[in-house]
């Protein structure tokens, strides 16, 4: 390629459909420790509206924050050629994402999700395309950004650590989805060994590593023992932290103070975890990464959709200059 890319994100894509429900109730399940959305079999059941979001998904998410944030970015993913593949393209090159290594998969369909949004949390009814896919040639960018892929990817997993093998210099960040995870450590052992950077939350680390009960310090910990050199484990409105394997230190992050009760939850995750990991990307440190990923997630949780609130540098640092006196990093043993 005659260019290069400063951050290339790889993951499914989808169009999100939102409808708001009016009637449901949420009850806590003690059998699986759950909480759980119920509706009346067989009623009709009220909504208040629903919107129609394409090109969205971990991935999705991660570069149109990339590009927000100043990144040249590309997007690889597996689409078909329908009107909603046509709209996720239009979409994201609107965005600024370079669509370069989307592959269209001719009279194929694209991945379409229901989300059920009621109060602040979405449930999301999920059906991912299963596509014969290939790995591009992306010459050699500065950071590769993966995550959820559906099932039955394991082959192109490997095909995505042939290339990465092959270009030392590129540094992924890690976020697993649904299926990264079912597919196990020892699956993916190469892929944890080769990341510079991952993310995930206190219950799915729990369930990658197999342990039942643990602090998110000593999850961090454990989770850098499979290869990455900084793991970053959240834990929803407790915080984040954040071990840096090479100058073993640990970090501790609390969340920006919502200005406003959050409106929907949906791609607040991405948001965090994709901004630490472009915050690397443009030469910050962990310190410097942990300042700017909460900012972006509580911006998010304000709009309808994951991108809609994706900030720019500039609304950042304003967010920064207006932030409460404890809102820094802090270094924990």
């Amino acid at each position: 390629m005659s260019e290069n890319f400063d951050f290339v994100a790889i993951g499914d894509v989808v169009t999100d459909l939102f409808i708001r429900v009016k009637q449901a109730n949420i009850y806590f399940d003690e059998q699986s420790h759950e909480e759980k959305l119920a509706f009346t079999n067989g009623a009709k059941i009220p909504y208040e509206f629903a919107k129609v979001v394409p090109a969205v998904g971990n991935s999705a998410n991660a570069a149109v924050s990339a590009v927000r944030l100043g990144l040249k970015t590309a997007f690889i993913t597996d689409l078909g050629d329908d009107e909603h593949g046509i709209e996720i393209i239009d979409t994201l090159k609107k965005q600024g994402v370079a669509t370069d290594f989307a592959n269209v998969h001719k009279g194929e369909l694209s991945n379409y999700h229901y989300v059920l949004w009621y109060q602040a949390e979405r449930t999301i009814l999920i059906k991912h395309e299963d596509y014969k896919r290939t790995f591009p040639d992306i010459g050699n960018p500065k950071w590769v950004y993966l995550s959820s892929l559906g099932d039955n990817t394991l082959a192109y997993h490997q095909d995505i650590m042939e290339y990465l093998k092959s270009h030392p210099d590129i540094k992924l960040a890690f976020q697993p989805g649904t299926y990264q995870i079912k597919m196990g450590k020892e699956a993916l052992k190469e892929m944890y060994l080769h990341t510079e950077v991952f993310f995930c939350n206190k219950e799915e680390a729990q369930q990658i590593l197999g342990v039942v009960e643990a602090t998110c310090p000593e999850l961090a910990r454990k989770m850098s023992e499979l290869g990455p050199k900084i793991s970053v484990i959240t834990d929803g409105p407790k915080g984040a932290y954040a071990y840096d394997s090479v100058a073993k230190e640990m970090w501790f992050m609390p969340p920006y103070p919502d200005p406003a009760p959050p409106y929907d939850r949906t791609g607040a995750g991405d948001a965090f975890s994709s901004t630490f990991a472009e915050c690397l990307a443009m030469g910050k440190s962990v310190a410097e990464a942990f300042l700017w990923a909460p900012i972006n997630s509580m911006s998010v949780v304000q709009k309808i959709g994951a991108q809609e609130g994706l900030l720019h540098p500039e609304e950042i640092e304003e967010w920064l200059r207006k932030a409460p006196e404890d809102y820094k990093p802090k270094l924990v043993e």
